[in-house]
């Protein structure tokens, strides 16, 4: 299981320190891909064939489970740790996520997040005023 937040900074080579206590679970390989909310998300390989094999069962003739699927599966790129713990995230990636500098990398259960600091910062902002409200509209899902 994946929890925490850190910080990062991307070199200009477009690489990014993966943090320590996320590399294990990750694996040497792993796969990066878009996610919601212009962030990305990285799932270890079985956890990413498990999500490959729910999404192929989308009813192909459903227009969202296509576009849905096209955006997904063509951001997605295979991401091995270098010696320092370091991935190399790709321009077009970085351009969807728009991370410059500085970013949040979180962990959320079953995957890590790469969050541009100022849209995770926005996002925690935005999300402390409603996270009771959250809550009690989930109470139906027995948290």
């Amino acid at each position: 299981m994946f929890m925490g937040e850190y910080q990062h900074n991307i070199d200009d080579k477009g690489r990014i320190i993966v943090p320590s206590k996320f590399r294990e679970n990750l694996g040497s390989q792993f796969v990066l891909t878009r996610g919601l909310d212009q962030c990305l998300f990285a799932y270890p390989m079985d956890e990413w064939h498990l999500l490959e094999e729910k999404l192929k069962k989308l009813p192909l003739t459903k227009k969202d489970a296509r576009a849905f699927t096209r955006f997904f599966f063509s951001g997605a790129v295979e991401c091995e740790l270098d010696k320092q713990g370091r991935i190399n995230i790709p321009q077009t990636l970085r351009k969807y996520e728009l991370i410059e500098k500085e970013c949040s990398v979180i962990g959320v259960s079953n995957r890590v997040e790469f969050w541009s600091a100022d849209k995770w910062s926005d996002f925690v902002d935005d999300s402390e005023d409603s996270f009771a409200e959250l809550a009690e509209n989930l109470l139906d899902f027995d948290l």
